[in-house]
């Protein structure tokens, strides 16, 4: 399972050049069909605009990928909006940029920059996330043990689900694929076996950046 980074919500930026002004939008997406709707729904709201121009960036592993220049000379502005989502070292995430011409041509080049430029204020404008995969380790174990093993927790710094309360306690732990056999003879060792520990399969969490 791959760890990436993505965008936890939507976001915004403009940029004014030669009097030519670019707006990004920015959002979260996990299909084609999501990040399409989006670029309509930018396309709507700027109906009046010369271009919206766009590039999305899909899957754990990046390798979906799609740009459009939507009227600009070919390779000035999706590419440039493309490169920008890598540069960032995203995915699972779309960006619009708008531009509304100022009647001074800019040239190829310094398109390129405008809509790189633009792409770039918007994602760092936007709120993102790292995704990694975590493992439920459950411990069940007398009541007895659970102030030896929360003081433990508390001191190796480790992730907590909610603790169940039953017949006996059972302690959740969100442990990173690479460490749970470690930490669970770390858990075994502390409680001299005197607990049930389950390793549930690696599931992906969203942790803040």
């Amino acid at each position: 399972m791959h760890i990436y980074k993505t965008t936890a919500e939507n976001g915004t930026a403009s940029y004014e050049i030669q009097k030519s002004r670019f707006i990004a939008y920015t959002s979260h997406v996990e299909t084609e069909a999501e990040a399409r709707d989006f670029v309509a729904a930018i396309k709507k709201k700027h109906f009046d605009a010369r271009h919206n121009c766009s590039a999305w960036v899909l899957g754990a592993d990046s390798s979906q990928q799609k740009s459009n220049d939507d009227g600009e000379p070919g390779g000035t502005a999706g590419n440039p909006i493309l490169e920008a989502i890598k540069q960032h070292g995203l995915t699972n995430v779309v960006v619009v940029v708008t531009r509304y011409f100022g009647g001074i041509k800019l040239g190829a080049g310094g398109l390129i920059r405008a809509y790189s430029h633009t792409a770039s204020l918007g994602l760092e404008a936007t709120p993102c996330l790292e995704v990694k995969p975590f493992c439920l380790m459950e411990a069940e174990m007398d009541y007895s043990l659970l102030g030896t093993v929360e003081n433990w927790i508390r001191n190796e710094e480790l992730r907590t689900g909610e603790t169940a309360y039953l017949d006996k306690v059972t302690v959740r732990l969100l442990v990173e694929p690479a460490d749970c056999e470690a930490i669970s003879t770390e858990l075994t060792n502390l409680t001299a076996a005197q607990c049930k520990i389950t390793i549930h399969k690696p599931e992906y969490m969203s942790l803040p950046i």
